[in-house]
């Protein structure tokens, strides 16, 4: 925490007021820090760990500056656009939009795949001072002359490495070519890879670059253990480990949604309420097991990494990493969902000998070896040659429309991340040109 106020960082009174009768008393390092940046206008490329409050520390003074303004948003456009990469994030964040403006006359709503297009165009009619999508379901509405961008004042670009990693590069570059070049723009994100750093030269102008915690390591308040099992002995394993009344309320992450499923079939035959969360399902069931698992009424949450990002439940007390994540930077957003605002949190990962390496990759990124649980650890992993492809069935939930735009059938492979920045010329940006606000 810091020793300043937000009423110190000059923010309206309405959110203040706001802030107050939420409980929130003391800004995070990150909105402490991004904050005054953001309220002078600059561009700003902010990293954090998970669970620290980038949000706030972008919709605080986005609020306040359009509340300045005093414009009204013109049909089918929007003042400021926020981009997420899962359905999960975006609706967390519109709650937060929810939470912060309710003293100001803002009208914000939120757009994702997954549901029915109706509602939101609808919504997105009369004009929105906030706008918060996800890219698919945001390119479709343009693409049916629902909504333009050409008045975007702030654009945002939230989990932007995710978003990256989930193949929507193309069309991020094609939504930024959309919205004017006289623009406030700000990317955060709990991790920046190079691809991502690359991508800030091109959208960013002259950005104050605020970084809060070290580059990607994981949360040092979390126990980090690993088991060494067989993959056929995990479903054991975790049944044996949830016997432990200590494990509460518990997040258990698969790599594959199938996988997913499975898990979560065999806890509840086994009288453990569980349900299971990722991109296979409709929005609505997603929300319906989220909103079950944060009421206390189901006690294990199993995920895909699609969920990772997305995923704000206080009082978590153990993530289960019952497959290790093929990007050794997913691991650190998914332990991340525990020891969440300033709380300790426990983590524990299971290896298969197929396995290994990505455990090498989890202990390079962090600097440190996972606490030896149970199992016996290889004296040596295998070679690198033998760790299988990242972007295939394994990995992580790929950035498909289903996720966060059209439909829920066909899906990107993963290795569309290849396609950066760096494959292209520089290029200054493109979109039509308007006074600034």
């Amino acid at each position: 925490m810091t020793d300043t106020t937000f009423s110190a960082l000059g923010l309206a009174e309405p959110l203040l007021r706001a802030l107050a009768a939420a409980g929130y008393e003391t800004p995070t390092p990150i909105q402490a820090q991004a904050i005054p940046h953001l309220l002078e206008g600059r561009d700003l490329m902010g990293l954090a760990q998970t669970g620290t409050g980038k949000t706030a520390a972008f919709a605080l003074p986005l609020m306040h500056l359009l509340s300045a303004r005093r414009g009204r948003p013109a049909p089918r456009t929007c003042r400021a656009l926020i981009l997420a990469p899962t359905r999960e994030l975006a609706v967390q964040i519109g709650q937060g939009l929810r939470t912060y403006g309710r003293h100001l006359h803002l009208r914000h709503t939120v757009v994702v795949g997954g549901v029915g297009m109706g509602p939101q165009i609808r919504a997105v009619g009369p004009g929105v001072d906030i706008l918060v999508a996800t890219p698919g379901r945001l390119l479709d509405l343009i693409e049916q002359g629902k909504l333009s961008l050409d008045r975007v004042e702030t654009l945002v670009l939230d989990e932007a490495d995710r978003m990256l990693d989930m193949g929507f590069i193309r069309d991020i570059r094609r939504i930024i070519s959309m919205v004017p070049s006289e623009r406030q723009t700000l990317m955060f994100s709990a991790t920046m890879a190079k691809p991502i750093e690359l991508l800030s030269r091109d959208i960013l102008t002259d950005p104050e670059r605020v970084e809060v915690a070290a580059k990607t390591f994981a949360v040092d308040r979390i126990e980090q253990g690993v088991h060494f099992v067989p993959q056929r002995d995990k479903r054991d394993l975790l049944a044996r480990l949830l016997a432990d009344p200590a494990m509460q309320r518990v997040i258990v992450f698969t790599r594959t949604k199938h996988r997913a499923d499975r898990v979560a079939e065999q806890l509840s035959k086994d009288g453990v309420l569980a349900e299971a969360l990722h991109g296979n399902k409709s929005q609505n069931a997603r929300q319906r097991a989220l909103d079950r698992f944060k009421a206390g009424r189901a006690r294990v949450l199993v995920a895909t990494d699609i969920a990772a990002r997305g995923i704000d439940v206080s009082d978590v007390s153990h993530v289960v990493n019952f497959e290790l994540p093929n990007e050794p930077e997913s691991y650190v957003h998914r332990i991340g969902r525990t020891a969440r605002a300033g709380a300790s949190g426990i983590a524990v990962s299971f290896c298969d000998p197929d396995e290994h390496a990505y455990l090498r990759d989890i202990e390079k990124l962090i600097r440190r070896e996972l606490d030896h649980l149970g199992g016996e650890r290889p004296r040596q992993a295998p070679a690198a040659a033998a760790k299988p492809k990242r972007g295939g069935k394994g990995g992580a939930q790929p950035g498909a429309r289903g996720q966060g735009g059209r439909g829920q059938g066909a899906s990107r492979p993963q290795e569309r991340t290849a396609e950066t920045a760096a494959d292209r010329p520089r290029r200054r940006r493109s979109g039509p040109k308007r006074k600034a606000a």
